[in-house]
């Protein structure tokens, strides 16, 4: 209850509410604030709800709530039975049910603005059934049902296309993106160019670095079609292997077997497919069927509590017990103490039993054989990605031996020339160190020559001209693969853009033709709620007028009628009264004393004496009772008290028939356990 407090409030002071709540001042809002907050609610999720409470009576409050909550599908926590107290709390305010209403509506608002936008156009009016024989009344609302399912296509139709990923906004960013990318390489083409026009025969050294790209590009498909190539024969050979060794195990199956034992493990396996077809199967289809049955019942029953749970457990364990009482009964009934049907029925039971262990234990090998022979499989690619091949055996592991000793040997070879070579190394490394040793004397020697001649510094100078000299030969060549790689590059990119411009052309296109046909279907979509709108109001109007007028005359026709029924009644009661005046009267003035008997008079008369004498009857029977009422009350409460301590003796020794009854239900469970 805390996070959804915390959730409520966190949502209230956020936009377009923006309350400034915190959990005290929430908590301390009254009834009338509750409601008009969760009003504010409703208001933001359909306008046509942001009311002020004070301004309208609380039941058309309450009315106007729970229509919106009927559209917008909300089911209060609890079972049926609780829907008054969630009207009245709706009414009164109440905290418990304003709080999880809220929580509800904050959570899902986005979702339950469309609802309540789409309510406003797709719940139907319902036109009473006489008034469709009217043709003008029936063309009407046609019309209108067509134009309800116009709505439903054209607002689907436009989900799809804001859904359908194409955003406008998004494409015109990266062709504006393209287009700036594209200036800057038009740019730097053109500082290259002028770079690379003061170099000479410039050219000629373009097209050569043009048929260089192309020799390139085509080397690189080449190599991609010769490692396709490579794939399928890698690919080829496995699947060749796969069948040399799935026709070396049928074949080795075949050389083995007889036509006997093949025929018996035919029939072993169409007796283990008909026992799981006829048998296991159905069975367990059943059960599951039943599971299912019970499940959807379960769920389509309203929550129950704890207390409900409790209850339907002690029904359980009564009927539970009340079943192996039954059982017991039909058991001592009609299997005497020495009848063998129960032993061989036992025997039975067993032998199903084991029966059915078996077909599950021999489906779980199966199933696990399966897993195996799929697990090899996995293992024999992955040796085969990391080895080459697949594992080998048989002749083929000794040929792979008799390589792997030959390569051995040409590795020691190798490895002795290696050595040989180092030697070499070494006394050439030595040599070197000596010529170096020569050189620097050599150098001190025409040092002292040229400082002798006069013309120090000379072979300085020319061992620095020829180092610039190839310094400067090599900056020309970096020069020249830098001009090559920009110009690829540029190519490149121009190639790119190229292609992009290709593949967003359709794209453009087809969002130019969505566009419009947006712009198209948002004018009839506006159109048609005009007309639902205007024809809406028309046929509200009309039903109102006709509601009224049928009104009016039904009140007439009912007052007219009770009238009539009224008056009919007073006419039958005062010819009833007539009658039985003119009967008294003759029975009274009659000379005859039977006929003067059946006159009123004379049996009111005659009542009023057995009154008397009945009331003097039962006075003296309440002066009799007043005296025996102590003794009696005292009787009675012994006798009370004697029932209840038979109906205490009655439960313990039901109570102890039931435990009784399980313990001899589960002395048998232990008994087939241990025969199993």
């Amino acid at each position: 209850m805390s996070d959804q407090i915390l959730f409520i409030v966190d949502k209230l002071n956020q936009e377009p509410f923006r309350k400034n709540y915190n959990l005290i001042t929430f908590d301390s809002l009254g009834s009338t604030q509750l409601l008009q907050l969760l009003s504010d609610v409703l208001g933001e999720i359909d306008p046509k709800h942001a009311v002020d409470i004070r301004e309208e009576l609380p039941e058309q409050t309450a009315k106007r709530m729970l229509n919106l909550l009927g559209i917008l599908k909300y089911k209060p926590p609890g079972s049926v039975s609780d829907l008054s107290a969630f009207r009245q709390g709706l009414v009164t305010g109440s905290k418990p049910v304003i709080h999880p209403l809220l929580h509800w509506l904050l959570q899902r608002t986005n979702e339950l603005k469309k609802r309540a936008y789409l309510a406003r156009f797709l719940v139907k009016l319902e036109v009473p059934a006489e008034f469709l024989h009217d043709d003008t009344v029936a063309d009407i609302n046609k019309q209108y049902e067509e134009l309800m399912e116009a709505f439903k296509n054209l607002h689907k139709e436009c989900e799809q296309l804001k859904t359908s990923g194409l955003s406008t906004a998004e494409i015109r960013r990266d062709i504006d993106a393209m287009e700036e990318e594209k200036d800057q390489l038009v740019k730097r083409v053109e500082r290259l160019k002028k770079r690379v026009e003061t170099v000479q025969n410039h050219p000629r050294i373009l097209e050569i670095a043009r048929q260089l790209r192309v020799e390139k590009e085509r080397e690189e498909s080449l190599a991609q079609q010769k490692q396709e190539q490579k794939n399928q024969l890698f690919l080829a050979e496995q699947r060749l292997q796969r069948a040399q060794l799935q026709l070396k195990e049928m074949l080795h199956a075949v050389v083995d077997s007889k036509p006997e034992s093949l025929m018996k493990k035919l029939e072993e396996e169409i007796n283990f497919n008909t026992y799981l077809v006829t048998e296991k199967l159905p069975r367990e289809l059943e059960s599951k069927k039943n599971s299912t049955y019970i499940l959807q019942k379960v769920a389509a029953e309203p929550a129950m509590s704890q207390s409900d749970l409790n209850v339907l457990e002690s029904k359980i364990n009564e009927v539970n017990a009340q079943v192996n009482q039954l059982i017991e009964k039909r058991m001592l009934k009609y299997e005497p103490a020495d009848s063998k049907f129960s032993m061989y029925r036992q025997q039975a039971s067993i032998m199903s039993r084991k029966k059915e262990a078996k077909a599950e234990q021999l489906q779980a090998a199966k199933e696990e054989l399966s897993s195996v022979e799929k697990q090899m499989q996995q293992k024999n690619s992955q040796a085969h990605e990391l080895e080459g091949s697949e594992v080998l055996k048989g002749d083929e592991l000794k040929h792979y031996v008799n390589k792997l000793r030959s390569k051995s040997t040409f590795y020691k070879k190798k490895r002795l020339e290696i050595a040989e070579i180092t030697a070499e190394y070494g006394v050439l490394q030595r040599t070197e160190e000596l010529l170096k040793q020569r050189h620097e004397a050599i150098q001190q020697q025409l040092q002292a020559i040229e400082d002798k001649k006069g013309i120090s510094g000379y072979s300085y100078t020319q061992e620095e001209l020829e180092r610039v000299s190839a310094v400067k030969s090599e900056m020309d060549e970096m020069k020249g693969r830098t001009l090559d790689n920009m110009s690829e590059m540029v190519k490149k990119l121009n190639s790119m853009v190229s292609e992009k411009k290709a593949s967003l052309a359709p794209v453009i296109r087809e969002l130019r033709q969505l566009r419009q046909k947006c712009q198209e279907l948002t004018q009839e979509c506006d159109e048609k709620k005009m007309q639902y709108n205007s024809c809406a109001a028309g046929l509200e109007s009309n039903r109102s007028a006709l509601e009224q007028e049928v009104k009016g005359l039904l009140e007439e026709s009912l007052q007219e009628e009770s009238n009539y029924h009224y008056i009919n009644c007073v006419k039958r009661n005062l010819e009833i009264q007539l009658q039985r005046a003119k009967e008294e009267m003759k029975a009274y003035v009659s000379s005859d004393p039977q006929e003067r008997r059946k006159a009123v008079r004379e049996q009111y008369t005659r009542m009023i004496l057995e009154q008397e004498n009945l009331g003097k009857k039962l006075r003296e029977k309440q002066k009799v009772v007043r005296e025996s009422h102590g003794p009696n009350m005292k009787q009675m409460k012994m006798w009370q008290d004697f029932e209840q301590l038979m109906q205490c003796k009655r439960e313990c020794f039901l109570k102890q028939q039931t435990q009784t009854a399980i313990g001899q239900v589960i002395q048998e469970g232990g008994k087939d356990r241990l025969v199993l």
